[in-house]
């Protein structure tokens, strides 16, 4: 039985993951949607198993006949507030109207029923889409959570972890929970929740649930080095920052927004572990810290 899974956004960096994903499936027959499908590489436009269709966010005479016939439609948008939230909301009243059973939303992030809105200002345009769903008849909300993406907790937008000098900065004590995923296993275990039919509702992954010195001690085992720890304060000193340096430029939401991830996955008040879904999908193999600095190596 063949399932037809449309992929919007398809071009950006996650949405290529999940459609090289997607078409490891011999059984999926993929749709991509996005305003310049050119922009896929050659290896995944050129599989047979993928249609693709050019259009905008906003377009609802392009975005209805992409979603018909679909038994699932992931959206895998990133971008302001007006497109993940208007944006989504256009795409889920095609996947209403047309029957789209299933509605994998953009979230793949920590748990954010637990944040009140405001406390992380780019995840509030998630709850609203949460809510959107729940009010509708014919198709139902999927919600990925993976705590926070690796990919990211180590690129120097977080300013967590210095390769030219091997340090690793953190707040709070060292001894907290931090639960990740990266990249790709997120687009694994998202690939096999669209496959599976029965799959609704919040599904939970973990690549990895360590403390931060934990994770220290991986990157140093992958990278066969011993990397210097840095404490740079309190969480209470952290939460002074965060705000202080939001207030100071509420536009620049890239200056204060890495301060409000690191405060609010490190007091514990996002985790969502440590029971999760991963043994739904045992062809998937959870990649460790150690693992994804090791394979980011080669």
């Amino acid at each position: 039985m063949t399932l037809t899974v449309g992929l919007a956004g398809i071009t950006g960096k996650f949405g290529t993951l999940l459609a090289t994903s997607l078409l490891r499936n011999p059984s999926i027959s993929l749709r991509g949607y996005a305003r310049d499908p050119s922009k896929l590489s050659a290896t995944l436009s050129s599989s047979p198993n993928l249609h693709l269709t050019r259009g905008e966010a906003f377009d609802a005479s392009t975005l209805a006949p992409f979603v018909t016939g679909c038994d699932v439609v992931i959206c895998s948008y990133l971008g302001d507030d007006k497109l993940m939230t208007d944006g989504q909301k256009l795409l889920i009243d095609a996947c209403e109207a047309a029957g789209v059973p299933r509605y994998i939303a953009s979230d793949w992030t920590l748990d954010y029923t637990k944040l009140a809105p405001g406390e992380i200002a780019s995840k509030d345009p998630m709850k609203v889409v949460k809510a959107y769903l729940e009010t509708k008849e014919k198709v139902k909300g999927v919600h990925i959570f993976i705590g926070g993406f690796m990919d990211t907790l180590l690129s120097p937008f977080f300013q967590m972890w210095d390769p030219a000098t091997q340090t690793f900065r953190y707040w709070g004590e060292g001894d907290e929970v931090w639960e990740a995923t990266s990249y790709k296993n997120a687009a694994e275990f998202t690939a096999a929740v669209a496959a599976d039919e029965k799959a609704v509702g919040i599904q939970k992954f973990i690549g990895d649930r360590a403390t931060i010195k934990q994770i220290a001690a991986s990157i140093g085992r992958a990278t066969g080095t011993e990397p210097k720890l840095e404490r740079l304060g309190s969480l209470e000193e952290l939460k002074t920052l965060m705000i202080e340096t939001r207030d100071k430029n509420p536009a620049n939401i890239y200056a204060y927004l890495p301060y409000f991830y690191k405060y609010y996955m490190t007091n514990g008040q996002t985790l969502f572990g440590p029971e999760t879904d991963n043994a739904k999908y045992p062809d998937v193999k959870a990649e460790s810290w150690e693992d994804f600095v090791r394979r980011s190596r080669q």
